[in-house]
């Protein structure tokens, strides 16, 4: 049987640690303001913390996705050395990188007929991606082969639930999430909407809540009514620059259920150039992703 390796993209924000400790091949997405582009790979290029403090003294920071010649590359790598490939990419709603991905396949399948490269639409980013990274990798420890993770993660990802809260709905705006208008009445009423990513992998507003407190409740709410078999469960918290508010939803969320453990990890620049400072993501398997508002 032959070889294969994991790979994903920056938009997983996985922690530096477990990228090293499992050698996890990444491709860097960027992140550019100020006259300058920073590669998006981890915090090494561009801190955490420097992000969110220039974003709160104004920068707007722009993305974009690697080309397909930086795909290719990564692939030949891998395909010279007969090692087949499993891409988990962030979602195609999200980013055109998958799009990248693809035409770098279609060049290495021209040179190399034989190669085998899967490619996953996580349809879903930040550590709700790293959990795909995860399973995958955990999967290929217990012995499953490339095609059986590929068929797992693609039959299984509508189960895998991000819930999210936003400090500044100015950058939700920015996003084309909300009307400029309704982003003004909700940051004067102090209003901290829930968002979710659907079934078909756009994010949509499901609860308006008043007050901070009350929206990390929420996102604790939610952990517990859509978790299951939550014991044997990781659950990841991603958060802009605010891991003390990270540490309450933790304690809120173990003081009603067991997990097996708790992943906490900045969201990195690209993912958090539309969440902004003060935003708060939960990610974790569980119930069928939303299908419908619920207001």
């Amino acid at each position: 049987m032959r070889d294969f390796v994991i790979m994903t993209d920056s938009c997983c924000d996985m922690s530096i640690n477990y990228i090293n400790e499992k050698k996890v091949p990444f491709v860097a997405l960027t992140c550019s303001y100020a006259g300058n582009e920073f590669n998006d790979d981890f915090g090494i290029s561009l801190s955490y913390k420097k992000f969110y403090d220039d974003v709160r003294h104004g920068e707007l920071p722009k993305t974009s996705q690697p080309n397909a010649e930086c795909y290719y590359n990564v692939y030949k790598k891998y395909i010279e050395e007969d090692v087949d490939i499993l891409y988990i990419c962030v979602s195609s709603i999200f980013s055109g990188a998958i799009n990248s991905a693809n035409i770098g396949k279609a060049k290495i399948m021209d040179e190399f007929p034989n190669s085998n490269i899967f490619i996953v639409d996580a349809l879903t980013a930040s550590l709700g991606q790293g959990l795909m990274v995860k399973k995958a990798y955990e999967m290929k420890e217990t012995g499953n082969n490339l095609k059986e993770i590929f068929d797992y993660l693609e039959e299984n990802k509508m189960n895998l639930n991000t819930y999210i809260s936003v400090d500044d709905l100015h950058h939700v705006k920015r996003g084309g999430r909300i009307s400029s208008s309704a982003a003004l009445i909700g940051i004067v009423l102090h209003i901290k909407p829930i968002m979710t990513v659907g079934h078909d992998g756009y994010l949509m507003p499901i609860f308006k809540i008043k007050g901070r407190k009350n929206a990390i409740s929420k996102l604790a709410e939610l952990v517990v009514d859509k978790i299951e078999n939550s014991e044997n469960q990781v659950i990841a918290i991603g958060h802009g620059d605010c891991i003390e508010e990270a540490e309450k939803l933790k304690v809120e969320i173990l003081k009603i259920i067991k997990v097996k453990d708790v992943l906490i990890n900045p969201i990195g620049p690209v993912v958090g150039t539309h969440g902004g400072p003060g935003a708060l993501a939960v990610f974790f398997w569980g119930k069928k992703r939303q299908q419908h508002i619920i207001e």
